[in-house]
């Protein structure tokens, strides 16, 4: 294993209290060395990087300024936490990071007591820290202090605005601090944007304010009369720079900023000022995504966002070249299906809640820009906003990662199914994910789009299926209709077939058996296929079926294979309570039939990060394990009408 060294100051920085002991004047030394150790581990280990570089001062000034752990520091979202990691006692894990059972790479409160709250998804922090807040005011902790550090991509979320809302009333002491890079993975978008772009550059506003904010520093250290005066005249000058009212003043936080957040000197001065004022504060601070790394400073900030392994002195990402042509990524050929089809189908339009890049909705964007729609972290906002669509004759392609789906079920529910309205549900990353871990495996979609009425749900076993189920969709026939598909690549070169229809609620029969029936649901059907074929080799005949439909379910295919086979296997890349496993003993059971069933899919646990081979075979549903089970089955096979299940 390569040797991380680290700087001579930071090999010193165990915890955050040896951080406090060195010296303020050499914090931008501090600095350097940490951000150079963040090259050097991602360099070689991989992970987020850009977000981590572009908070390195502010890390720095947060942990030497306020007394962490006992002060609560909450990250939002966790890409932006790796400085944090190094400086709480995890230096020496760190080149674990995202590994199988090495440390997460988001704050996790199991992993730390200095990871306050657990953030792998965006805009939590402000309702998290409130809600510390309030518990430190009810139990008379006065002196404590709670700091939500949020980017202002994630600042585009409902949830954010609603911590907003509640905790300008609140008055609790705590302090958001909102770093304005104009990056969450791709660029923002939305009017925000272009609100704090217009504090940022308001020159007559930011030098006046400055020398405003020095003149109420000094006098408001003469008791609560001349705090309360200096915070009318800093709110009427605020006010009389700005064309329109101040968006955080108007919800009563007092707003200071923008500043620099690489001048770590200027950061501690302005934090240890900020500490000594009660309520709710908001923190402006400007900073750069990449910043201190050449390559990702002037490069694409959308690839140095997470750009794998790469050699840290020329910038060069490493490419790992095939020995022979390899199948796309499913998220690619969604991005070149919708444009096939919106071409063929002007009622197509696509939706994607800030993920261009990660779900490949880019491509129609850039194909036809005006059918195509960001509506930034809001995912809410995005279900909604294609229900409106799909009212008025449009069929919209909403694109969402399937963790993130599960923050807009109430609007799939209510404005959505409940409307019997044509919006597609495109849910990438369903299953096991890999890397991100617990926050992003797409683990629940099967179970909780299953049990809602009017809603189609489906899973291609390869890219054809892919296809063939948006061709399918896109015909608005069939109401809400949702089409799952993992992270990472598939199984076919030649994937661009002619469309079909597929008939909805039909599965097929993949592999003929004998003895032992697997029934599998989307991508991880090739792994019962293989398996199914390795079982055969072994002399024990394994029939495979794709059942492509959860929902409508395939109730003459599962006639079949009841009345043919005692022994049936049940494989999904999602969890078990109530799945596809769950539907199928379901229809056992509706129907009267006795079989021995063996569910594999996720356990009712929250599974780590890892490899997806990792995950999978630690689940039990990578080939060896399907294998397994089934050699199982068949040696302790019971007398034909014995009922069990696991």
């Amino acid at each position: 294993m390569k040797e991380f060294v680290a700087g001579p100051l930071l090999s010193k920085v165990i915890t955050p209290e040896d951080l406090r002991k060195i010296p303020k004047e050499k914090m931008a030394q501090m600095c350097q060395e940490l951000r150079d150790y963040i090259v050097d581990m991602v360099s070689v280990k991989g992970g987020h990087f850009g977000a981590s570089l572009g908070v390195v001062e502010l890390t720095v000034a947060l942990h030497r300024i306020f007394n962490t752990p006992y002060d609560q520091l909450v990250w939002d979202v966790g890409h932006q936490a790796y400085g944090h990691k190094i400086l709480t006692g995890r230096r020496d894990q760190f080149h674990t990071n995202r590994q199988y059972k090495g440390i997460s790479g988001f704050p996790k409160r199991s992993e730390s007591e200095y990871d306050t709250f657990g953030v792998g998804h965006s805009s939590t922090s402000v309702s998290a820290a409130l809600g510390m807040a309030v518990a430190s005011k009810l139990q008379k902790l006065q002196d404590k202090q709670h700091i939500a550090v949020i980017g202002d991509g994630a600042m585009t979320a409902g949830l954010a605005f609603e911590g907003l809302n509640h905790a300008g009333v609140e008055n609790s002491n705590m302090l958001v601090i909102l770093n304005d890079n104009c990056m969450s993975i791709d660029p923002n978008v939305g009017a925000l944007k272009e609100y704090l772009t217009d504090i940022t550059t308001s020159s007559t506003y930011n030098k006046v304010k400055d020398d405003v904010w020095h003149l109420l520093g000094k006098i408001s250290k003469f008791g609560p009369n001349a705090q309360a005066i200096a915070q009318k005249v800093e709110n009427a000058v605020k006010t009389s720079l700005l064309n329109q009212s101040n968006l955080f003043e108007s919800l009563k936080f007092r707003y200071f900023g923008p500043i620099d957040g690489h001048d770590v000197m200027r950061l501690m001065d302005v934090l240890e000022d900020l500490k000594n004022i009660p309520g709710p504060k908001l923190l402006h601070v400007l900073t750069k995504k990449g910043k201190g790394y050449h390559y990702s400073e002037t490069g694409n900030p959308t690839q140095w966002h997470a750009p794998g392994l790469f050699n840290k002195e020329t910038g060069e990402i490493v490419k790992v070249v095939p020995k022979s042509p390899e199948p796309p990524k499913y998220q690619d050929v969604f991005g070149h299906t919708i444009v096939e089809l919106a071409e063929k189908n002007e009622k197509i339009v696509g939706v994607t809640p800030a993920m261009p890049s990660g779900s490949s909705l880019n491509i129609m964007m850039k194909a036809m820009p005006d059918r195509a729609f960001d509506v930034g972290i809001a995912e809410q906002h995005a279900v909604t906003f294609s229900a409106g669509m799909a009212t008025q004759g449009l069929i919209p392609f909403c694109n969402i990662y399937s963790s993130f789906m599960q923050r807009a079920y109430d609007q799939v529910i209510h404005d959505v199914a409940l409307q019997d309205l044509p919006v597609v549900f495109c849910l990438d990353r369903g299953g096991l994910v890999g890397a991100d871990g617990p926050t992003h495996h797409g683990a629940y979609d099967l179970a909780y789009f299953r049990c809602i009425p009017k809603m189609v749900v489906s899973a291609p076993m390869n890219e054809e299926e892919l296809r063939n189920l948006m061709y399918t969709a896109q015909t608005g026939k069939y109401g809400p209709f949702s089409i799952r598909y993992p992270r990472g690549k598939g199984v076919m070169q030649n994937w661009k077939t002619p469309f079909k229809e597929i008939p909805v609620g039909k599965g097929r029969k993949v592999k003929h058996g004998e003895e032992i029936a697997i029934l599998g649901i989307g991508h991880i059907g090739n792994l019962a296929l293989k398996a199914a074929e390795i079982l055969e080799q072994e002399g024990i005949s394994a029939a495979m079926y794709d059942m492509r439909f959860v929902k409508p379910i395939d109730e003459t295919l599962l006639h079949e294979v009841f009345s043919k086979f005692d022994k049936v296997i049940t494989v999904e890349d999602g969890c078990i309570q109530g799945g596809m496993g769950s539907a199928v003993l379901e229809f056992m059971a509706d129907n009267d039939y006795q079989a021995t069933v063996k569910r594999l899919g996720v356990p009712d646990r929250y599974i780590e990060h890892g490899t997806q081979n990792e995950l999978y075979k630690e689940c039990g549903y990578d080939v060896d394990g399907i294998a397994e089970t089934a050699r199982k089955m068949a040696q302790k096979a019971g007398a034909k009408g014995e009922l069990s299940y696991s």
